[in-house]
Formats: structure tokens, sequence, C-alpha cells
């Protein structure tokens, strides 16, 4: 039986939290990635990182392949979760499983007060990226390209043949996804972008705006794919803001 223990790891505990914020890593991602959201936003928010299946924890798990898929499995299991206010952040891949998370809870519940999308194109702007077909040589210089691993980690052939997997999975997942037409979300957007992305443009990212009825904000930030880590407290009082209606201390 699948738990919710299984996908959503509580870095720091907050009981009597006003408000819940789900977090979803970037391609090859983990859970530990939103640490230090976690331990900035308690106790006020309660703060769920989402551990993929096939990596850390669950290596042995068989991965999920889609975007869709990984969709269906979180909706299901947030539905099962108390109704505090909710929100999603989601970088990079991240941003494009919140949102289908977004879509199922809309249609049945709980819907979402917020959507923070980070370092991704809108759902309909697309790229003949093809990442997922090349060597593992290919692959990790795309990684490297993008900065989202410590060159150190992948001088370490062990580690090499541990996330090569789940990187291509990644990849596949989120290049092969494709919006439906005409689907729009009631659920406020907020964008969240490097101004020198290589993988989302500023303009890509604006798009967003097409996709909801609810509002959007664009931020846009200094950096590049992984801007948001030099930008962590713009992001934090943002979502904080949203969710408490003030700034964290």
């Amino acid at each position: 039986m699948v738990t919710a223990d299984r996908w959503f790891r509580r870095f720091h505990e907050a009981p009597a939290a006003k408000a819940r914020l789900v977090c979803l890593p970037h391609a090859g991602g983990s859970a530990s990635f939103y640490f230090p959201v976690s331990r900035a936003l308690a106790p006020d928010v309660e703060v769920l990182s989402v551990q993929y299946p096939g990596r850390q924890d669950r290596r042995k798990e068989p991965f999920v392949p889609t975007v869709e898929g990984l969709a269906d499995e979180i909706a299901a299991l947030l539905r099962g979760l108390d109704e505090r206010p909710l929100a999603l952040f989601g970088h990079s891949m991240g941003a494009m499983v919140a949102y289908e998370v977004t879509r199922r809870l809309e249609d049945s519940g709980p819907a979402p007060v917020a959507l923070f999308v980070s370092g991704r194109r809108a759902p309909d702007r697309y790229r003949d990226d093809r990442v997922h077909t090349r060597s593992d040589d290919g692959v990790l210089a795309e990684v490297r390209r993008l900065s989202g691993t410590e060159a150190d980690l992948l001088g370490d052939e062990e580690v090499v043949r541990m996330i090569l997997p789940v990187l291509r999975n990644d990849y596949r997942a989120v290049e092969t996804y494709r919006h439906p037409p005409g689907v729009r979300l009631a659920t406020p957007v907020v964008a969240f972008t490097g101004t020198e992305d290589p993988v989302a443009s500023v303009d890509e990212v604006a798009a967003w705006a097409e996709h909801t009825t609810g509002g959007f904000d664009l931020v846009p930030l200094p950096g590049g794919h992984f801007f948001l880590t030099r930008h962590q407290d713009v992001l934090l009082r943002t979502m904080a803001g949203r969710l408490l209606g003030r700034v964290p201390a």
C-alpha cells in the first residue's frame, strides 16, 4: 500500500502550522533539496518535500515514467491530508508536476490557494529537447551546463552510475510531456525565473499567464537555471506572504 510517508518528507515538524507548502524537485533531484525551505518556514508553514521513486531511500522502487503519472500519485495522497490551506512549489521538472497536481486537485479538491513555479517554461512552450536520448556523457554534459549537480559528485563513478538512470527517466518524462489544449487553472500562479536561464527564457516563463484565470505574477531574478539557490530569501518572502499574509521572521 502506498502511503504519504513514502512520498512526503517532513524535515521540521509544524503541528500548528497555518498552511502547507508541497515542494517538488527538479529532474534528478530529491526531497532533501528543499530542507532549507522547510527550516526557514517552520513552524508557521508545514513543508512537505516530495521524494520521487527511484532515488535515495526509494532507489529500489521503479521510476514513474511520466509527469502525469507522478501527478496522479501525489494528488491522490494530498486528498487524504487535513484541509489546511495548500500551495505547491516546483522547480524545473517539479514545476510541471506541480501544475498537473494542481489541475487534479482543482477537479476533486482540495484546490490549492497558489501555485509557485520556478525555472520552467509554460506548459505549452516546447523545445526540441532530446536529452533523454543522448549518450551517458551527453546527459551529464547537460547537467553540468545547468549546474544542477556539484562537479565533484559527477567525478565519482559510483555516484554517476546511480544518478544516470534517474536523470534519463526524468528528462524523458519532461521532454515527452504535452499539455492538453484548452485547459486553464483557476489557481493563482507565481512564476520565478532566472534572467539568464538557458532552458527557460523570460518570455517563455511569462507565458504561464495564459494558463490561469486566477491571477499571475512574474518574478525575474538574476541568474541561470538554478538562480533560486542565490535568491532563496525572495522566494521565501513571496511564498510566505501569499500563504500567511506576512513576511517570515
